[in-house]
């Protein structure tokens, strides 16, 4: 790579680039941000369909309910509503900024202010239609409310996976410059790229302490370009529409407001990059006291109210699917008993919260003596750290490949969630030999309940390593909410369809 002596200032930026470069550089910008304000657009659109589509059906279903009242005074009067409905939850919609450049794309976030909007916006036409007396069901609000605020979600989720399958070349939410050393740069750059590709269009980077004329992480190469105190010129130079201040630069409070006053008139946002590993957005809140902006981040609280509440949706949730799978239960445990000699469920010793040992239930997957036979085994372990596994177990049979593939042999853990010994979502419940072995900081995977799934089983399983493993679940046990849980349930769907390191 080329050795920098020098910073290469701002003004000078054609100099650095290829020669058509900055004559392509106006019509690739607007392209982009053409791209961004259509897709605010799309956005609208999708609101104004999704919001349509749910007052027609509750209008349907309020028709449905007591056909006896359709009159032309009780089609009026529906009307009506329907119309103040409609604007006023439009409104809440853009009062919460829900298609804003800014959480576009960005998940949870997004899908809480879309949530959050439609609440606000029924509890205030609940108290306008009370104040003015009209007789609209209880059928068709909550019908309306709940079918709408779903398919709301649901659609922005699917935008939201739109945005990410779409190819880089001009296909991005905003222009970005990452300002820092060297190092803070290269994680913000890797960051969006992994997690946000969307969002960001990181156009160049301003570093202290260059040694290189670029970064290059995957497939993203981003130029070094200019001097940090010289920011704002590059930001007007690169029609940059975000400063991303990252490291050290973003402790320095004389540079950071240098730069805002800078930046003011330009329409360039300053956004400063903490590196808060594994801290979960929710759990950091801002809080000024007399012009001192601090970050308070919340310590992870294991008993309470959020607790009880996810265990009444577990009990709720493994009940119903108690109850709803029975008939594929009897299907499985048949095969199990066909397949080979032995009993239809697998019982197996685990840890749980506190380090409160249980039976864990599954439908066997491996001939009866398996456990016989491990210790000859063992010197072929392909798993990581202090699980065994193997892609070629010999002692797993026929059914039991099968019933792995597809996650159907954790099935009967149903019932250890409706008892009480596991969640639906969690850590993946350890053996107590691997809990012999733990270090300090692994036995906080024991602070919670273990989980049927999480976000182990979503993000590949076996083929995971131990360390990866190991901070997926520590991530759960200290950010875990219940908007969380459904969106891992969800994915867990996904992933059982399409099976990844299931062995």
């Amino acid at each position: 790579m080329t050795e920098l002596k020098h910073h290469l200032p701002a003004d000078e930026l054609s100099r650095f680039l290829p020669s058509t470069w900055a004559a392509r550089r106006s019509a690739r910008t607007t392209s982009e941000r053409q791209w961004a304000q259509g897709h605010r657009a799309r956005l609208l659109v999708n609101d104004v369909a999704v919001i349509g589509s749910a007052l027609a059906l509750a209008y349907l279903v309020r028709s449905l309910v007591d056909p006896a009242s359709v009159g032309s005074t009780w089609v009026t009067t529906y009307a009506v509503a329907s119309t103040i409905i409609f604007f006023v939850w439009l409104a809440a919609l853009g009062a919460h900024r829900t298609r804003d450049i800014r959480v576009i794309g960005i998940g949870a976030g997004e899908y809480k202010r879309v949530t959050n909007a439609s609440m606000v916006a029924f509890a205030v036409l609940g108290v306008l239609l009370f104040a003015v007396q009209a007789e609209v069901s209880r059928a068709f609000f909550f019908t309306a409310m709940g079918v709408g605020t779903a398919g709301l979600v649901s659609t922005r989720w699917m935008w939201r996976h739109w945005l990410i399958r779409q190819p880089a070349r001009d296909r991005f939410l905003s222009r970005a410059i990452v300002v820092g050393g060297t190092d803070e740069a290269e994680y913000v750059v890797r960051q969006i790229n992994e997690k946000s590709r969307a969002s960001y269009n990181v156009v160049a980077a301003s570093v202290s302490d260059a040694t290189s004329s670029h970064i290059e992480v995957g497939d993203r190469r981003v130029p070094i370009v200019g001097d940090p105190n010289a920011v704002s010129t590059l930001a007007r130079n690169l029609q940059a529409d975000t400063v991303i201040v990252a490291g050290a630069a973003s402790r320095n409070p004389s540079y950071i407001r240098s730069l805002s006053w800078d930046l003011e008139g330009t329409g360039t946002e300053l956004v400063l990059a903490a590196q808060l590993t594994d801290v979960a957005g929710p759990r950091i809140h801002f809080r000024p006291v007399d012009g001192l902006p601090l970050m308070h981040v919340e310590i992870p609280q294991f008993e309470g109210v959020r607790h009880a509440l996810k265990r009444s949706f577990d009990i709720a949730a493994s009940g119903l699917g108690l109850l709803v799978l029975a008939p594929l239960f009897g299907v499985v445990a048949l095969l199990v008993h066909l397949d080979s000699p032995g009993g239809v469920l697998f019982r197996q010793e685990r840890v749980g919260k506190g380090e409160r040992s249980f039976t864990m239930l599954k439908f066997r997957t491996m001939v009866a003596t398996a456990e016989q036979d491990l210790a000859a085994l063992l010197e072929d372990n392909e798993g990581n750290g202090l699980l065994f596994k193997m892609k070629n177990d010999p002692r797993v049979t026929r059914v039991g490949r099968v019933l792995r593939k597809y996650s159907l042999d954790e099935l009967p853990q149903l019932w250890n969630v409706f008892i009480g010994d596991m969640s639906l979502v969690g850590p993946r419940p350890p053996l107590p030999r691997e809990v012999i072995d733990y270090e300090s900081h692994v036995r906080r995977r024991l602070y919670i309940k273990p989980g049927l799934t999480g976000m182990w089983q979503v993000g590949g399983r076996s083929d995971l390593s131990w360390e990866e493993s190991v901070r997926l679940d520590l991530y759960y046990v200290e950010n875990w909410s219940l908007v969380g849980d459904l969106m891992i349930l969800w994915r867990t769907v996904k992933v059982v369809t399409r099976p990844t390191g299931a062995y």
